[in-house]
């Protein structure tokens, strides 16, 4: 979501990305950690059915950020490491061990022998070079990927089983980015394939499911991989998936989607908000909720329109928006009101409360400064012209228009006019890539701080035309620095700075509420509040 002319890809990663890493799960209702009630041992087959509120129209890992796809996608693909959602710690994954050098330039990473692609192909050290190698030939859906390899300097065959990725700067982030679904590695025909055909057509993965069937839109189908014995080491289950096969149904209507799960019709639902919890608790569906770390929900802010360069109205907005009643009205219960640019859960947090409290004369205060004086219909006016900007959003989640709706009224309160202009996910990344909007409402999901450089250096996805300074000073240093204190020094800093010149307008916390019958058992959270599905199982 941010941008600046002489574009490169890495812009606007964050922008399709709705969605990041956290520590908190909590099961509603009668389940257990995970899902599912009662005892009983694992049994495999059967089909688990989830409906999704919406379709990226894509079908790649690397190219796909938003969480609603993201679900099925990821069970396609392996990556080279793991996080463990507990506790952060990075573990092994396709590779079964790595080596960094003292001044985290060099990541080097022992892969595992016998691990096959859907197409039969050999995982080596080679494919894992040219999917690195492609990255960066993504465009625009690639950002994510682009920024985590930003700074790359070769990626180099050792042996066949042994890669090593050299940056021309220290890189503290990559090896968490290498846990990344962004960065998943896919076979070396797939990397081969345009952007565009990997998006339409799917990718062959090394991953427990199998893509089947694609239709944009209505749903996506995969199917379990025979022979998989190289999943995760956080995984309970060794070698195969238990469930035969996966559908992910697109029921954009929330209310549609909560009657589908009660009829049992589906065996899971995306996006549950408040308006849907008291019909689904209790009985046969089980809640199941995880705080996500990265970018909060906000609005991103674009300084390259003329009413928003002014920092006095920038700072005026973030004043006038009342997080805490959005969070109580709109958003899952226990959803936390913003108070910082990241979530409380990401790495590295430092608490801004104190600068993103509501305080409406404050905010009116700041507007009359910067020259706005109210007019007959409330609206405030300057040199002729209504202070008015709109708001650009897409329908990926049940909370958004509630959400937006609520902040639109707060706005009015102080004379700032809002319109609501919704857009479909496939054309949320061009419009930030063009700049052709006013402010852009989202989050990022990542579990490291890092995602503030994917989002708000000047060098890479400046999605909100954020000018250059002293920011990118602190974003790039804190990428660089493997000292824990000294890293979170810099992250802290770099938090003040852009709460401070209101870059970005905080609101809410995301919380992934997921809805899930009481036959489905072990549907967990990865470390960024995704699912992970091998380990799922119908009885």
């Amino acid at each position: 979501m941010n941008a600046l002319p002489a574009f490169r890809s890495p812009r606007w990663a964050a922008a399709t990305a709705l969605l990041t890493t956290s520590v908190l799960l909590t099961a509603c209702g009668s389940g257990t950690s995970g899902s599912g009630t009662g005892g009983g041992a694992p049994k495999s087959g059967g089909t688990l059915t989830f409906a999704v509120g919406s379709d990226a129209g894509c079908v790649d890992p690397q190219q796909v950020a938003s969480n609603e796809t993201i679900y099925s996608v990821r069970q396609v693909v392996d990556s080279l490491t793991d996080q463990d959602p507990k506790t952060g710690k990075i573990v092994p994954w396709l590779a079964k061990s790595w080596d960094i050098s003292a001044d985290t330039r060099t990541f080097t990473f022992h892969l595992r022998s016998g691990v096959t692609f859907s197409d039969d192909s050999k995982l080596t050290a080679q494919v894992v070079k040219d999917n690195f190698d492609a990255v960066p030939k993504l465009g625009a859906l690639g950002t994510l990927a682009e920024g985590y390899l930003s700074g790359v300097k070769s990626t180099t065959v050792v042996d066949p089983l042994t890669v090593r990725v050299t940056f021309a700067q220290p890189n503290a982030q990559f090896l968490q980015a290498t846990s990344t679904h962004s960065l998943g590695i896919e076979s070396s025909a797939s990397v081969k394939r345009t952007p565009q055909q990997k998006c339409s057509d799917g990718v062959i993965g090394s991953g427990p499911f199998v893509l089947k069937q694609y239709v944009q839109n209505q749903s996506i189908t995969l199917a379990k991989r025979t022979g998989y014995a190289w999943g995760s080491s956080l995984w309970a289950k060794k070698g195969e998936a238990y469930l035969d096969k996966l559908v992910f149904k697109v029921v954009p209507e929330p209310g549609v989607r909560a009657g589908s799960l009660q009829s049992g019709q589906v065996d899971a639902i995306s996006s549950v908000g408040r308006a849907n919890e008291a019909a689904l608790k209790g009985g046969q569906v089980t809640l199941l909720r995880r705080a996500n770390p990265g970018i909060v929900f906000g609005l991103g802010l674009n300084q390259s329109r003329p009413v928003l360069k002014d920092t006095r109205v920038r700072q005026a907005i973030l004043y006038a928006v009342d997080r805490q009643q959005i969070a109580d009205t709109v958003f899952p219960t226990g959803t936390q009101a913003a108070t910082s640019v990241l979530a409380h859960t990401t790495p590295d947090y430092t608490n801004l409360a104190s600068s993103l409290s509501f305080d409406a004369a404050k905010a009116k205060s700041l507007l009359d400064e910067a020259g706005w004086k109210t007019g007959a219909d409330g609206i405030r006016v300057k040199d002729g012209k209504k202070l008015s900007l709109a708001i650009t959003w897409i329908p990926n989640a049940a909370t958004n228009q509630p959400a937006l709706e609520l902040i639109q009224q707060q706005l009015k309160a102080v004379g700032i006019e809002v319109t609501l202009k919704q857009v479909q996910v496939t054309q949320l990344a061009p419009t930030l890539q063009s700049g052709d909007y006013d402010a852009a409402w989202g989050n990022v999901t990542r579990a490291d701080p890092d995602i503030l450089r994917s989002s708000f250096s000047t060098k890479l996805a400046n999605f909100y035309r954020v000018p250059a300074g002293d920011l990118d000073t602190e974003l790039s240093a804190q990428a660089a620095t493997s000292e824990t204190a000294k890293r979170k020094e810099l992250v802290t800093q770099a938090q003040q700075l852009i709460v401070q010149n209101a870059s970005y307008a905080p609101v809410v916390e995301l919380q992934t509420q997921l809805g899930v019958t009481n036959k489905v058992h072990d549907l967990n959270f990865d470390a960024s509040s995704r699912i992970q599905l091998h380990d799922t199982w119908i009885g």
